[in-house]
């Protein structure tokens, strides 16, 4: 289950037998969780009331949420609650990570595309090449930050001109970078930025200018009401709450979720010294199997149980 382009380096039994390709953020394990909470409701099933389990693919491109809310049959569940976990490694293992509000933040990606005329290598002059224009969109782009709109950075993931012809001064060229902020209007400030930014450097070099979004996140926002029965379920559980000052600068599809249903996403540490998440040594930890069905079990009974909550 979204298995991203990173090759496995470390030697365990289960190691991706596909070279270039593995499991390094985790989702296996979430949906391994997953089926335990349905073998647990299989033999004990809600006294009330339906629970789905959500074993959504296409996590990494923001485009599974999405896709999953514009499906028809899930239009028909119409969820009175939505809760997601994700492993978290850098913190105490089985502990659970919460907070009201903005969990994570938003991201979205812009791709720039660059149109001039090639010309031969030794006369540059007769040409129109976006070597300077992709250099200071560049250096533009990581030195934009608005502290006063919350949270903005952007992050420059691939740059390139031209071919691999030393003959030839480059025609065309591109850069891809991520944005990322704490808030939804920040987000649109900072996408705004960017956007002159390239425009007004394209324009100065005389070049065509394309500008495309991609990989889109809202910003993931918990419920009050979510994050409560999440505490309460972690508590009758002796599970360790932490409680962070501030979102994720990560980014979450879950975020098209919370955005139409009350939910909340929380996380469960993979222990303090774990590999970060996308790193080739990362490893979802088998021990935190458990923490999640236990969780979410409890979060479940937690829901029937209270008087503040009417279960369809």
């Amino acid at each position: 289950m979204d298995a991203l382009p990173i090759n496995e380096d470390i030697d365990i039994p289960h190691r991706s037998v596909i070279d270039g390709v593995s499991h390094k953020c985790g989702h296996d394990g979430h949906m391994a969780i997953l089926m335990g909470v349905a073998a647990r409701l299989r033999k004990h099933p809600p006294a009330r009331g339906s629970v789905v389990l959500l074993f959504q693919p296409a996590e990494e491109t923001g485009e599974g949420a999405r896709s999953v809310i514009n499906d028809s049959k899930f239009k028909e569940i119409e969820p009175d609650f939505v809760f997601a976990l994700h492993n978290l490694p850098g913190f105490p293992m089985g502990s659970i990570i919460l907070k009201d509000g903005a969990f994570a933040s938003a991201s979205r990606g812009i791709t720039v595309e660059l149109t001039g005329t090639p010309a031969h290598a030794s006369e540059p002059e007769k040409g129109r090449s976006p070597t300077l224009a992709v250099a200071q969109i560049i250096e533009a782009f990581t030195s934009i930050h608005q502290p006063s709109v919350s949270m903005g950075m952007v992050t420059v993931i691939h740059a390139r001109v031209g071919e691999r012809d030393f003959g030839t001064s480059p025609g065309e060229g591109c850069v891809l970078a991520t944005l990322r902020t704490r808030g939804t209007e920040a987000m649109h400030i900072i996408s705004r930025r960017t956007e002159e930014i390239a425009e007004t450097i394209a324009e100065t070099y005389k070049l065509e200018c394309r500008i495309s979004w991609s990989d889109e996140f809202p910003v993931t926002e918990n419920s009050k009401t979510a994050v409560n029965t999440i505490r309460t379920a972690a508590g009758n559980l002796g599970l360790r709450i932490v409680q962070p000052d501030a979102p994720f600068p990560w980014s979450e599809d879950f975020g098209h979720f919370t955005k139409k249903y009350p939910g909340a996403l929380f996380g469960a540490g993979a222990g303090i010294d774990a590999p970060s998440l996308h790193s080739p040594e990362y490893d979802f930890p088998d021990e935190l199997i458990s923490v999640g069905v236990d969780i979410f079990t409890e979060i479940i009974n937690e829901l029937l149980n209270s008087s503040d909550h009417i279960m369809k």
